[in-house]
This record gives structure tokens, C-alpha cells and sequence, in this order.
């Protein structure tokens, strides 16, 4: 059997600052790109999150899921006498983690999503690195992390490609694909990928026509404590910025910084959004700030 891999990002966005005229002057053709939380899914808002898919695409917005599973696996790891071991908001995989995340990420979590999502009336269609090598990965070289040097993550990969062939198919069937965090390569070498970093190669390899970050809390956050101080629009630069000033902190760096790459290879905007209502999925896309926060150029 043939795969195919897609290697080329897409081009395009505007230096426009309002951020609804960029996004309205240039939308992707490809499906909507919903990057799921491990947290988020086994949240109190997920069953909202399913109606919303449904609904988004009975009005016609194809959907594709990307999920992670990260509080899964560290709740499994205690369970089983292994310290998780987490630097700048990544996590190191060893051969024993590797193993967590098999269990957890492309086991339980995918799983459990896709039920809910069939609760709510969807066609899913679970799917991980190895499914045809649906992401296809290579091993991430070591990363300059700035409290601790050069890091080797281990059993961590970067997206190489996809198989957008077997993606659009599934999509053009009406199913959802539901992608887990775990890539693989021509050998069957597996590898453990930041879900942001999965949306995000997704979102720019199928011309997504909204990149959407769904978490646990309601966007960028000023004062982390305080929910009404939510910052509406963000710029790449201010993003920087407030992650040098420590306003940006834990695991909302790496998440921002997979999110100034996407936007630099072509993406107008990404949307990280949270705790959400029914509606607000769409509502996010379709008015750009008034749900979470949207980055832009």
C-alpha cells in the first residue's frame, strides 16, 4: 500500500490588525481543526463541545479532532510508581512513557472522546500515528529549553505529514476523524507529540478553515485567577512578550509557541477558547475574540 504524506503548508494571511477582517478576507477551504485537552475531555463542558461539533457540521462546517491526554497519563503514571517528568511544559518520554501514552492517549482518551461524540449524534472514526500513518513523524531533535539547557525529550517526534488522503475521505464520508497525539514513521517507530503541535501541522496541511485550541480555562489570561481578564485579541508579539514578563506561564507557553508557528507557515488565526456554552464553538470562529482569546500576525 501506497500513503501519501502532504509536505507543503499553505500560504496566505494578511498583516491586517482587526482580526475579523483578516480572518473574513481569507478562510481556508479545508475543515474546521479542533484541538482537544486531555482535561477538557474528561470535563463537565464536553458534552456541550459534542452538540456543538454536531451542530457545526449539520450547518455545514466539516470537523476534524485533534486530542491530548496529558492529566490522563500523569494520573496513570502515580498510579504506577513513575515521577512524570515535565520541562517547559513538555513531556519527557522514555520507553516506560511511551507506554503511558499508548494506554491513555491513543487508548482511553480516544475512546471515551469518540463516545461522547457519539452521544451527541457525530460518526467519529478514532485514529492515531500508526492508522496509516494518518500523522507521520519523525524524532524531534534536542529542544533549547531556557531554565535547563538542551533537552533530548526522548520518544518525542515532530509532524513530517499527514494522510490527508485517508482524512478527507473519512471527512467527504461524514465521519470525524479523531486524531490522538501519537505519530509514527515508515518503520512503525512511535512517537509522543504536543497535541497543540498536531493541530496546528493539521490546520496548515489541510487549508483549515478555523484552528480552534479548546482547554480548561477561558483564554489568555491576564491574572490567572481572575476569568474577566480574559485578553480578546492577541498579536504574535504581544504573545512574546507576555510570556518574557511571566504573564504567560506552565503549559500555556508551548502552547503559544506552536501557535506563532502556525500562524507564520500561513494560518490567520488560532482561537484558544475554554469553559464553554452551547454555541460558543462556532460562535468563536464566526465573531473572533468574543469567545477566549484569538492570535494573529
Amino acid at each position: 500500500m501506497t500513503i501519501r504524506f502532504t509536505v507543503a503548508a499553505v500560504v496566505g494571511g494578511g498583516e491586517d490588525r482587526d482580526a475579523t477582517e483578516a480572518i473574513s478576507r481569507r478562510v481556508g477551504r479545508g475543515p474546521a481543526v479542533i484541538k482537544l485537552g486531555g482535561e477538557v475531555v474528561q470535563g463537565p463542558h464536553m458534552a456541550i463541545i459534542a452538540v456543538d461539533i454536531r451542530e457545526m457540521h449539520a450547518a455545514g462546517t466539516p470537523v476534524v479532532i485533534v486530542h491530548g491526554g496529558g492529566p490522563q497519563a500523569t494520573d496513570l503514571q502515580k498510579r504506577l510508581g513513575q515521577t512524570p517528568n515535565i520541562v517547559g511544559g513538555r513531556r519527557v518520554t522514555d520507553e516506560a512513557t511511551l507506554e503511558i501514552m499508548k494506554m491513555t492517549v491513543a487508548g482511553k482518551v480516544n475512546v471515551d472522546l469518540c463516545a461522547a461524540l457519539v452521544k451527541a449524534g457525530n460518526s467519529p472514526v478514532g485514529l492515531h500515528g500508526a492508522s496509516a500513518c494518518v500523522l507521520h513523524a519523525t524524532k524531534q531533535p534536542p529542544q533549547i529549553v531556557a531554565s535547563a539547557g538542551p533537552i533530548d525529550f526522548g520518544f518525542v517526534g515532530d509532524v513530517a505529514g499527514i494522510n490527508a488522503e485517508l482524512i478527507s475521505l473519512l471527512v467527504g464520508a461524514g465521519y470525524v476523524p479523531v486524531l490522538a497525539c501519537l505519530g509514527a514513521d515508515e518503520r512503525g517507530n512511535l512517537f509522543n507529540i504536543n497535541a497543540d503541535a498536531v493541530a496546528n501541522q493539521v490546520a496548515i496541511r489541510l487549508d483549515a478553515r478555523a484552528l480552534v485550541l479548546v482547554t480548561d480555562v477561558p483564554g489568555i489570561l491576564r491574572d490567572i485567577e481572575d476569568p474577566r481578564s480574559r485578553i480578546e485579541r492577541m498579536t504574535v508579539a504581544e504573545g512574546k512578550r507576555a510570556i518574557n514578563e511571566g504573564i504567560v506561564t506552565k503549559g500555556m507557553i508551548p502552547k503559544l509557541e506552536e501557535s506563532f508557528a502556525a500562524i507564520a507557515q500561513g494560518v490567520v488565526a488560532v482561537h484558544i477558547i475554554g469553559r464553554l456554552g452551547r454555541g460558543d464553538l462556532a460562535r468563536a470562529v464566526d465573531e473572533p475574540g468574543s469567545i477566549g482569546t484569538v492570535l494573529v500576525a
